[in-house]
């Protein structure tokens, strides 16, 4: 797993070299610190899929080339059979499947993320646009700025993702959801 996190850091670095954007610049748009964002390019640090998204819509990539290394090819449509998604490590505890990595400038990221328990609250994380997430299996405690929300399968929720949010699986038993982040 850690090499999966450092060539990712390696790929968001290298294309962020090539685009001429410097790490305060884009620190700057995510809102975060230099240094925190230098810890995702070194690998130090696991990159949240919401801050990698935010990354490839700064530097005007595609998502799904920092996560495979291959640039996009589909236009027209893109199909994920069944268990064939692409596997990618979101944070500690997340685990997600890109339902759409090979589609050239989508507007939007779709996810089948799995969060498993752990012994500490989440870290919460925010980013521009929106979110929506169906409850495939499991409940689930949505944190989303002051405010705490029970989720169990088949709800949904959409809302806006510029305040901090952060989800924990309830009853001791992993949760699994949709995921589509705009």
């Amino acid at each position: 797993m850690k090499d999966i996190i450092r060539d990712i850091g390696n790929r968001v670095k290298e294309l962020r070299e090539l685009s001429d954007v410097s790490c305060e610049e884009i620190a700057g748009k995510l809102e975060i610190t230099k240094e925190e964002y230098q810890l995702y390019e070194q690998g130090e640090k696991d990159i949240p899929v919401s801050i990698l998204y935010e990354i490839a819509r700064v530097l005007k990539v595609d998502m799904g080339l920092f996560v495979s290394g291959e640039e996009t090819r589909m236009h027209l449509f893109h199909v994920t059979r069944a268990e064939k998604g692409r596997p990618i490590e979101l944070r500690e505890g997340y685990e997600g499947i890109s339902l759409a990595d090979r589609f050239r400038g989508k507007e939007a990221e779709t996810l089948i993320v799995t969060i498993k328990p752990l012994d500490v609250k989440p870290v919460m994380n925010s980013h521009t646009g929106q979110e929506f997430n169906y409850i495939l299996e499991g409940s689930l405690k949505l944190y989303l700025d002051k405010h705490e929300i029970i989720l169990n399968a088949g709800d949904s929720i959409y809302f806006d993702s510029k305040y901090e949010h952060t989800m924990e699986p309830l009853n001791n038993k992993q949760a699994k959801f949709l995921a589509v982040i705009i």
